[in-house]
């Protein structure tokens, strides 16, 4: 005998069900046509079959990026490469949480957008780690568009038998027909190799064959022709980026009353890194003006 109650728990699994159904299965349905002059920034909504503009994105100027100069100089001078129709790279940023990694694409497409002003448009699309399956379609879409397309996945890394990752490998080599020209693919992760760390350990242990196991896995990340690493800074480098926030944001201190602080709040949080460094910035800020 149903109850409202159970009835509503079966509509919710229902539509998760539907919801997963759409996710995982193939999807032929064509994606709607992508107004480039929209935005500069898109979202890719599979479900949605379609880029969703960003009007306004989320991001710093690159000049407050400190600490990272080789691979700000890498990825700026690899990214305008791309945006002159030159060959480039897929690049994987990989490192330490908050050195700013994900702020560094962003700020780097803003950088190439507005000075180099590129006679061919410079889109950055976001793809979700989760949408990879869905990239096929995708490429195919972009490869159409009069447009340089960046795919940005943030965060990116797999967990024990998830093989999704062997869907990204069409992003990073295109497989038969190879990777649109107008197509490239940047992310970013914790991991060097995408993988935890016990995952690389456990299959060394167990598999009969470590050696051809662990390859399959790290090849994944040698598909990316840059790999630029992220370290925590040290405390000069902290306590610039704070110094550059505030000017920045035209606020001024006493240098031993800011410094005071940035190194308390710092230790409150456990340790020292851009992403501390902005929300301290934010919190001295608020508190002055």
């Amino acid at each position: 005998m149903s109850t409202p109650a159970m009835d509503t728990e079966l509509q919710a699994m229902r539509r998760a069900l539907e919801s997963l159904a759409a996710r995982f299965s193939p999807d032929t349905a064509p994606i709607e046509p992508t107004d480039i002059d929209a935005a500069s920034a898109f979202v890719w909504r599979p479900e949605q079959h379609r880029l969703e503009p960003v009007p306004t994105v989320a991001r710093v100027d690159l000049s407050l990026l400190l600490g990272v100069d080789r691979s700000r100089n890498t990825l700026l001078e690899n990214t305008r490469r791309f945006a002159q129709g030159k060959p480039a790279n897929n690049a994987l940023l990989w490192g330490a949480r908050g050195m700013g990694k994900s702020s560094l694409v962003k700020a780097v497409h803003a950088t190439i957008e507005q000075d180099d002003r590129p006679e061919t448009p410079l889109l950055l699309i976001e793809l979700a780690r989760e949408d990879i399956a869905t990239v096929g379609r995708l490429l195919t879409h972009l490869a159409a568009l009069p447009a340089n397309s960046i795919l940005f996945c943030d965060d990116l890394s797999f967990d024990y038998d998830d093989a999704a990752y062997k869907s990204l490998k069409t992003v990073l080599d295109g497989g038969l027909a190879g990777r649109p020209a107008n197509v490239l693919f940047y992310a970013t992760s914790n991991r060097r190799h995408l993988l935890p760390r016990d995952m690389m350990e456990n299959e060394q242990r167990a598999a009969i064959h470590s050696q051809e196991a662990i390859d399959e896995k790290v090849s994944l990340s040698d598909r990316f022709g840059l790999w630029l690493g992220f370290h925590r800074c040290d405390q000069e480098t902290y306590l610039a980026m704070v110094d550059g926030y505030l000017a920045n944001a035209s606020v001024s201190a006493p240098a031993d009353e800011v410094r005071a602080a940035a190194l308390e709040w710092a230790t409150t949080r456990g340790g020292r890194s851009g992403r501390v460094a902005w929300q301290f910035s934010q919190d001295f800020i608020g508190r002055k003006v």
